[in-house]
């Protein structure tokens, strides 16, 4: 009998063991560092559902099934009667940001929801303030705001986030916790010496190591809390020895990264069809416009690169020219992203795609994807707080790889490359749900069929 490195769950033969999950009682407490449009169209989407005001469309977590068994059993539940998530009615909320509007107030201000709907939430709404917010202008240039923590180092930074924590969890009567980083794409860094091991990284809060972004501090607060973590912006944040090895030590479940919404949501779906029938591919071009904060944020060059550098992996990893030379070795991929604020949170994502078939004649497929980027992210987060709840509950531990389907830039264990096929994806995901309640995985054989 050994253990997992990666979940700490024992195996044998190779086979992971069925892991007790403790049941989902109380009060489970979902914080986000940020409150704008993402968050907001969470929070209030939650509460709609809740009165009956609107369905929870795009939530894996509230509408999908699981097919157990053979196709012939007849059995598919809904996934939330499968395994023991917490409930919309447990789910409580609260969060930090630099601007001190409610998560009303924050709501009217982003746009996404129609007025007369906020209308009749705005009585829970308004009950959710924001907490002081880490900030570092350097991270996050284009937007700044009141609403900050400002005395003390990074470390007495963390240790006021910790303070928030325990407090909110004492003031609402939670149970548990969960934190969601829903805040803006901070520039792009790449890991240095402070981010290898605990002990440098705690030392670098005591000295306010400029290497140390404000996710970074977030992240943390929340694993040294024993609190699941997810990142939803393409940021660095916890992808660091330093922080990972945290989460593994304290037992606490991560994920990250990048919500996967839009035009590489598209992505996932095409470039594996296109693969799979062995279709090559000379050009993809990618252009955005989006007028939202995260539009704003995004028309820095800083903040740009590190989404520009989720977005580009996709491709590569997708069609793996290394070992399809022949169709993809001279793909020429490009993604912009273009601030334009009359279109608000009504993201238009435009790909011009050059492919070739039989004897290397051309094609072209143009998508025009108008989309809503925080109606698309808001399922996407609820999903993420009550499967990371799930997991911890079930004694599951760093990185949480079965939860990639989220994911533009999926966290991996070191040198194992990511998954980025939607559809394996979602395999992988709903096999470990199925292996969390002892079920057979399905591997989609079906040679049993014709026996």
């Amino acid at each position: 009998m050994f253990l997992s490195r990666s979940t700490g769950h024992p195996y044998a033969e190779g086979v992971l063991m069925t892991p007790k999950i403790a049941p989902a009682k109380g009060k489970l407490g979902i914080l986000t560092p940020g409150m704008g449009a993402v968050a907001t169209t969470f929070m209030a989407g939650v509460e709609a559902v809740k009165k009956n005001l609107g369905d929870p469309v795009g939530s894996l977590t509230q509408l999908g099934t699981i097919r157990l068994g053979k196709r012939t059993d007849n059995r598919s539940p809904k996934i939330k009667e499968f395994v023991p998530l917490a409930g919309l009615n447990q789910l409580v909320f609260g969060g930090w940001d630099i601007f001190e509007d409610t998560a009303y107030e924050a709501a009217v201000h982003a746009g996404v929801l129609k007025p007369e709907l906020l209308t009749k939430l705005k009585p829970s709404l308004q009950k959710i303030k924001p907490m002081k917010a880490v900030f570092d202008k350097n991270y996050v240039k284009r937007i700044d705001g009141p609403n900050v923590k400002t005395k003390g180092s990074l470390k007495d930074k963390a240790e006021a986030l910790i303070d928030d924590m325990q407090t909110f969890k004492k003031d609402h009567g939670c149970d548990r916790l969960v934190m969601i980083w829903c805040g803006s794409t901070e520039v792009f860094h790449r890991a240095a010496p402070v981010h290898q091991t605990l002990e440098a990284f705690e030392k670098g809060l005591a000295k306010n190591d400029p290497a140390i972004a404000p996710s970074q501090v977030y992240a943390y607060a929340a694993l040294k809390s024993g609190v699941p973590f997810a990142n939803g912006a393409p940021n660095l944040t916890h992808d660091i020895p330093a922080l990972l090895g945290l989460a593994r030590d304290h037992n606490v479940p991560v994920c990250g990264k990048d919500f996967k919404t839009g035009q590489t949501y598209m992505k996932t779906l095409l470039a594996p069809g296109l693969k799979a029938r062995m279709l090559g591919c000379s050009g993809w071009f990618s252009t955005n416009i989006l007028g939202n904060r995260d539009g704003e944020v995004l028309d820095d060059p800083g903040s740009f690169k590190t989404k520009e550098e989720t977005k580009l992996s996709v491709l590569d990893q997708i069609l793996q020219p290394g070992l399809y030379p022949e169709l993809y070795k001279d793909l020429f991929h490009s993604v912009k992203i273009n601030y334009y604020p009359p279109r608000g949170d009504e993201k238009e994502g435009w790909d011009n795609i050059d492919i070739f078939g039989w004897l290397g004649y051309p094609m072209q497929i143009k998508i025009d994807f108008l989309c809503r980027d925080s109606i698309l992210a808001a399922p996407l987060v609820l999903d993420l707080v009550l499967f990371l709840d799930l997991a911890q509950r079930s004694g599951m531990k760093g990185i949480q790889e079965w939860l990639s389907f989220y994911f533009k830039a999926p966290m991996t264990a070191p040198g194992l490359y990511p998954e980025h096929d939607v559809f394996i994806q979602l395999m992988k995901l709903k096999n470990t749900l199925r292996w969390l309640k002892g079920e057979e995985l399905i591997t989609h054989l079906g040679l049993e069929y014709y026996d």
